[in-house]
């Protein structure tokens, strides 16, 4: 089974993060626990706080993990996807903008794992679409042979992109991400024409890249991602093609 059972982990080491994180499988030797957990506290893992023993039982009470196994099954088959390991975690409780802005949920996809971070309150098709957003990426990163090192913002931007349009395909637009209303499609047009078309070839390795991917230093928020769905939705309109069509397609097919 793909699906790591962390609710056994959490049962005994709810308090002990750092014991949980020694259980996750990471290829870089040379990264401290303390670094791996920063760094899933930064993209939404949980602090132990009183009472989150009650958050883990009612994940567990709401099958959420069998939940994430039976959609995992599904989405391999139809997008070929690989098999990775999958973690599920409560999510971060302190942290305002997950919470307000996410409803208490985030994701984080590296090539060969996946992670969710849930919250109590999320409905089955809050999880499924979280689910199916992350593992998109995971398929993506399957089909285009890139270098890591080799990513551009247009790379990223379209990574994102699919992903969203994914669940729009899946649930319908009810559970888009909520940045995705920030701006009209006239906009996005002339944001991408006068903004991120000229700077879609900054390295990601590059600090500029995350500054044009969120919109840092006076730049709209969010554009990369939503000028990316724009892109994807907009092609995938014009050819009538499925999230599983566009998964092979090259970046430039996207930003020509």
């Amino acid at each position: 089974m793909t699906i790591v059972r962390t609710d056994k982990w959490l049962v005994d080491l709810y308090d002990k993060p750092l014991e949980i994180c020694e259980r996750i499988k990471f290829s870089q030797s040379d990264v401290s626990i303390e670094e791996i957990y920063d760094y899933l506290i930064m993209n939404g893992m949980y602090r132990p706080v009183r009472g989150g023993e009650e958050v883990v039982k009612k994940l567990r009470d709401n099958n959420v993990w069998k939940t994430v196994y039976m959609e995992e099954k599904k989405l391999k088959k139809e997008w070929d996807g690989p098999t990775i390991p999958i973690y599920i975690f409560p999510s971060d409780s302190k942290n305002s903008q997950i919470s307000n802005e996410y409803n208490g949920k985030s994701g984080l996809a590296f090539k060969d794992k996946l992670f969710l971070f849930l919250s109590n309150k999320n409905t089955d098709n809050e999880i499924k679409a979280l689910f199916t957003h992350e593992y998109n990426h995971i398929c993506r990163l399957k089909k285009c042979k890139k270098k890591e090192s080799d990513y551009t913002l247009g790379d990223t931007i379209i990574l994102e992109g699919l992903a969203e349009c994914a669940v729009k395909e899946r649930f319908g637009e009810e559970y888009l991400a909520p940045y995705l209303r920030y701006y009209s499609e006239t906009q996005l047009e002339e944001m991408w024409n006068t903004i991120i078309k000229r700077n879609a070839s900054i390295k990601k390795s590059s600090k500029e890249h995350n500054r044009f991917l969120y919109g840092q230093k006076l730049l709209p928020k969010m554009i990369g991602y939503c000028v990316g769905y724009h892109l994807v939705n907009k092609l995938m309109t014009e050819q009538r093609a499925s999230i599983k069509e566009l998964l092979g397609f090259n970046t430039e097919e996207f930003i020509k």
